[in-house]
């Protein structure tokens, strides 16, 4: 149902209702058979109020691991606001390198895991799916990271291959249909596959360096894989992808009035929506 703006004005403005989409950024994938990052969080709902005026930030997506020390992580994905509305920033997978398992990190997806460690927790509950575990062996596989829809699978023990990125959602608020927040692959092992990175845009794992999470998407970055010596410099990881905030209510009603500069953004009208898409920055937007 397309709602728009009520006849009446209500605290001094007139009351819009809109749909929004709001996708944090992912998370990076690990290095070094390291698991994949997980999606940022996915919320969407419809006809909210809009207040006179809200805050817009787009959350960038979070660095894979470097090569220059495989004990060290990369980094979860930023949130995503939309007025009171906050998806959270995807968990970043874990190394390989270094003693002990290393999980993966909770997030609106969580990361995978590596040397056997759990993939993280898709925390707060509601937004994503946890990460898959590594493989629990000398030089194994790591695991997927979670998506909107689906965990991250774990890496396969059997086969050694490594754990596939859990499937994101498809939204069609910008106009068509979109899938959003995909989980990135994990990266292979000496023996095993590397796996791809789930639909909505998570980066595939690789056996050398793990492809990034597509901007915009809010997919996890791909895991890197192992090296012929297992030695530095280790395969890196990839980047998370930038999430997104997209509103649209009837086209009926008029334009936004004002929208900070520090928000790059774009506007279009379809399916009897007047659409906002905000891809990158932060800044207040005023009804």
């Amino acid at each position: 149902m397309k709602i728009g703006i009520m006849a009446s004005q209500i605290s001094g403005h007139l009351q819009l209702f809109a749909d929004y989409l709001v996708v944090a950024g992912g998370g990076g994938g690990g290095n070094a058979l390291g698991g994949g990052g997980g999606a940022g969080g996915f919320k969407t709902s419809t006809a909210y109020t809009l207040p006179s005026s809200f805050t817009v930030t787009v959350g960038a997506g979070g660095a894979g691991a470097s090569n220059t020390n495989g004990t060290v992580y990369g980094a979860n994905g930023s949130n995503s606001v939309f007025d009171t509305i906050t998806s959270t920033g995807g968990g970043v997978g874990g190394n390989s390198q270094g003693a002990g398992v290393k999980p993966g990190i909770a997030g609106g997806s969580g990361g995978g895991g590596s040397n056997g460690g759990a993939g993280g927790a898709a925390s707060p509950s509601g937004q994503g799916s946890a990460g898959g575990a590594g493989e629990g062996v000398v030089n194994g596989s790591g695991g997927g990271g979670g998506g909107a829809s689906a965990a991250g699978a774990n890496a396969n023990t059997s086969t050694g291959a490594a754990g596939v990125g859990g499937a994101g959602t498809s939204n069609s608020y910008s106009g068509s249909a979109v899938t959003y927040a995909g989980g990135g692959g994990g990266g292979g092992g000496m023996a095993g596959a590397a796996a791809n990175g789930g639909a909505g845009g998570g980066g595939n794992g690789s056996l050398t360096i793990g492809a990034n999470g597509t901007a915009n998407l809010g997919g996890g970055g791909g895991a890197g894989g192992g090296s012929t010596t297992n030695a530095p410099p280790f395969a890196v990881g990839g980047n998370g992808g930038s999430g997104i905030v997209i509103i649209r209510y009837a086209d009926s009603s008029p334009a936004l009035t004002s929208i900070g500069g520090g928000l790059t953004y774009s506007t279009t009208t379809s399916g009897g929506y007047r659409i906002y898409q905000f891809t990158a920055g932060t800044g207040t937007v005023t009804v």
